[in-house]
């Protein structure tokens, strides 16, 4: 795609390049400022792009707005919405506008998928703000768009509505497209098998969460507690160990390449000498450890 934007003499967006395939969900993510909501609104042809071009579902968002937009379902980070409207007033509205056929039991299907039914007879502006963030989603979906295009779409919501947005979000990207952004790196770790990660308008990372995980992670950390009192030094002996040390009796904190590699030697040892394994852990980098090594100063 190559896209890049300017904002009067600075760069917002350089030269950024991605693409996504149907069935996947994929976490877009970078400080403030970094060039996401820049970049997604590039994407959905709410914004020019200076530089570069985008494609969705095979159209140039350029040359066939119109066309792209009834492919995007889009919910952008302010959300805006008609708070003296009725929610579903509103969504036979958004309907209208995408010319949906037939118009009521689309807009039924999304209070569904929302989670809106009790708040649906109620004005948008009388709702939570957490219910507000679903009549934006129920919006972005009101059409059965191919490719999604999601700006902080758990804003404002309490950990139990996450979670169920966090399932929608997850159902959706079966067969459909999906990019979405969020501050909530938890969030990302739980939806996505990959992300791309923008810093000062330049794409720093796109890999599967796994890879940028072992690439920043070249110090793996195994915990293993055994029933038994067992000589570190058979544990410093396997493969991939760089160091064993005991924080208290019975347990032992293996630092390693390799953790996956170091638990399966852990269990074949503890069959030859017959040691019982109380417990046996593994922690590599979050998603979080990753995001602030490729994006600080």
């Amino acid at each position: 795609m190559n896209l890049t934007k300017y904002y009067g003499e600075q760069k917002a967006v350089n030269n950024v390049s991605f693409s996504i395939n149907k069935g996947e969900i994929v976490g877009f993510l970078g400080p403030n400022g970094a060039g996401k909501s820049t970049t997604m609104k590039m994407i959905t042809g709410y914004l020019a792009s200076d530089q570069g071009g985008v494609e969705v579902a095979g159209l140039p968002v350029n040359t066939s707005s119109l066309a792209t937009k009834s492919k995007i379902g889009y919910l952008p980070e302010a959300n805006p919405l008609y708070y003296d409207m009725y929610v579903r007033e509103y969504l036979e509205f958004i309907a209208n506008v995408h010319e949906v056929v037939p118009r009521e039991p689309a807009i039924e299907r999304v209070i569904s998928i929302t989670g809106l039914t009790i708040e649906a007879n109620k004005k948008i502006g009388q709702l939570s703000k957490g219910y507000k963030q679903r009549v934006g989603l129920a919006a972005a979906l009101i059409h059965d768009p191919e490719v999604l295009i999601l700006d902080e779409p758990t804003s404002g919501l309490d950990p139990n509505q996450i979670m169920e947005i966090r399932d929608v979000i997850k159902n959706l990207g079966q067969n459909k497209t999906v990019l979405f952004s969020s501050h909530i790196l938890q969030e990302v770790e739980a939806i996505c098998d990959r992300v791309i990660i923008i810093n000062k308008g330049v794409i720093v990372a796109d890999d599967k969460l796994v890879n940028l995980q072992r690439a920043h992670n070249a110090t793996q950390l195994v915990i293993v507690a055994f029933k038994e009192k067992v000589d570190p030094a058979l544990l410093a002996s396997l493969q991939h160990v760089q160091s064993v040390a005991e924080p208290q009796d019975g347990t032992y904190h293996i630092h390693t390449s390799d953790a996956d590699n170091v638990k399966k030697q852990l269990l074949e040892l503890s069959l030859k000498n017959s040691l019982n394994i109380v417990s046996l852990q593994s922690e590599s980098n979050s998603l979080e450890d990753v995001f602030i090594s490729l994006t600080k100063a």
